[in-house]
This record gives C-alpha cells, structure tokens and sequence, in this order.
C-alpha cells in the first residue's frame, strides 16, 4: 500500500499489460478481409455514378430533341447536330419555329461531346457518350450509353 494525499492508503496500480502478438494479428487479418470485400465496392462508385450521369444527360438531350421536332416539324439533320438545341442552325434547312432549348450542351462525364446521328442506327436518331475510352463499343466505363438504353 501507499501512502495517498491525506495520509491514507490506497492499493498499488496494477501492472497495464499490453495485446499480445496473436491478438494484433487476428485484428489485422479481420481488417485485411474486411478491406478486401469493401474496397472493390467503392472503387466502382465513380464509374457507376459517371454512367448514371451520362444516362440522364441523354435523356435530357432527347426530350429537348423531341421538343425541337415538336416545333419545328422534324429532327436536326446530321449537318446541324445537337448544336441546334442552342444555337439556331444556319446549315441546311432553317427551322421554322427555332428557339433555345437548352442554355447550354453538356458534356460527358469524361469531357466529351455527346454524340448524335440522324438518322440513328438504333433508332430514328441516336444520342449517345462513347465512354471513358471515347471509342465505341467497350465494357465496364468503356461501354457506350446511349438514347436506345433508356
């Protein structure tokens, strides 16, 4: 016993004793499985969230193109392209009721410019990202997303 501040006795600290070895090890190979099944989940996050971006771009894209043929009677023509939801198309056959239907044109959630055609090849027009690689075809972030998955 020792003597404490006003003379009385207290009990003697005990030892702390540390984790052992197999202790440490067990906890780092539960945080080692832990990481392995977690971390693949996340790193997939940004692509997903990336394409889902994308998919609602083209979706919006396609209603002011709807919006576009409802005013004037038809799509832009290929020459025109998607500018024409902007900017008033002085290429072809000017549009009758033109306005702006957008304030701008996004670009993909790589950089890029969305892409279209008309006539399209998977529908009478095709708006479409052509991914992270930027060439057509590919899997994973390299897929293209496009109107005819919506």
């Amino acid at each position: 016993m020792v003597a404490g501040f006003f003379g009385k006795k207290h009990p003697r600290p005990r030892p702390q004793h540390g984790f052992t070895l197999i202790e440490l090890m067990v906890v780092l190979v539960i945080m080692g499985v832990l990481a392995a099944l977690i971390v693949p989940n996340l790193m997939n996050r940004p692509d997903q969230a990336r394409a889902i971006a994308a998919r609602q771009d083209v979706g919006a894209l396609m209603q002011a193109l709807k919006l576009y043929r409802l005013d004037n009677g038809e799509y832009p023509s290929a020459a025109q392209g998607i500018r024409a939801l902007v900017e008033k198309p002085t290429a072809g056959k000017a549009p009758p009721n033109w306005r702006s239907y957008l304030e701008r044109l996004p670009t993909d959630p790589w950089g890029k410019a969305y892409q279209y055609l008309n006539p399209g090849t998977n529908g009478e027009i095709d708006v479409f990202s052509l991914g992270a690689d930027g060439e057509p075809g590919g899997e994973k972030a390299n897929a293209d997303i496009g109107s005819w998955q919506l």
